[in-house]
């Protein structure tokens, strides 16, 4: 049986990183659904040079734009991968032999990110294991916004391919924080949506060993001076999302 592949992509504002993730998987792709968020910069333009579909939609949360995606692929078998992510050849061979004989419910593969213009090998970061080739029909899209990842349904099969889905994160230190910032309001706002309580322990504590555990207990200090503004800025992380938990506590009382 030949297997028909959907590679699905969401977008916003992404001019500087989506011709190399396009280039990366239309060897393999069937057909490419981009759905975008009413991107302002070129990224639609450059999406046009390509034999794709470009569907324009309002942003309703990670998760959910990703499921709003996945549903409109024709096929069942999906490629899901983000705008700042590529295929490395050796993945991408991989992905090639597993369409030519798929035998699992879905397949996950590690993420290398490139952070400043490095590679990061420690830090909390690598090997990032991803689940982005599946079914259609034994996954979706769940998590904790921001932080989306795929649910597997029950008794759905697994497996692990070798070699890296290569992430392109932040160009700069000022991207990487003003991401923070976003991202742990995202956090604070679902977190409170389930009931969930900060402290003074989380505020304090768990930055501080978010910050050991990175730097030390990953191997931070492998990864030279990013490997320390990760760790940083991770721990950072954590102290922005449970401040801003514990001040929405207080305005609604």
């Amino acid at each position: 049986m030949k297997i028909l592949l959907s590679t699905v992509i969401i977008t916003y504002n992404e001019e500087k990183n989506i011709k190399r993730c396009l280039e990366s998987v239309k060897d393999i792709s069937d057909e490419i659904i981009i759905v975008d968020s009413f991107s302002t910069d070129d990224t639609e333009k450059i999406c046009n040079k390509y034999n794709l579909t470009f569907i324009k939609q309002n942003f309703l949360g990670y998760k959910e734009q990703k499921n709003y995606a996945l549903d409109k692929a024709q096929y069942n078998y999906v490629l899901s991968i983000d705008a700042d992510e590529a295929l490395s050849p050796q993945l991408l061979e991989n992905i090639k032999k597993v369409k030519n004989n798929w035998q699992f419910d879905a397949y996950s593969f590690n993420r290398l990110t490139n952070f400043c213009g490095k590679w990061i090998k420690h830090s909390g970061w690598y090997p990032d294991t991803k689940i982005r080739l599946f079914k259609k029909e034994k996954c979706k899209w769940g998590g904790v916004n921001p932080h989306d990842k795929i649910i597997l349904k029950k008794e759905s099969t697994l497996k692990h391919l070798s070699e890296d889905l290569l992430h392109y994160s932040f160009y700069t230190i000022q991207q990487h924080i003003a991401q923070i910032n976003k991202f742990s309001e995202i956090k604070a706002q679902e977190l409170q949506k389930r009931g969930k309580k900060s402290n003074l322990l989380k505020i304090f504590f768990r930055p501080a060993f978010k910050f050991f555990k990175s730097y030390y207990l990953k191997l931070g200090f492998l990864d030279g001076f990013y490997g320390l503004v990760i760790s940083i800025n991770s721990a950072y992380a954590y102290y922005l999302t449970y401040v801003k938990l514990k001040s929405k506590e207080l305005y609604d009382n």
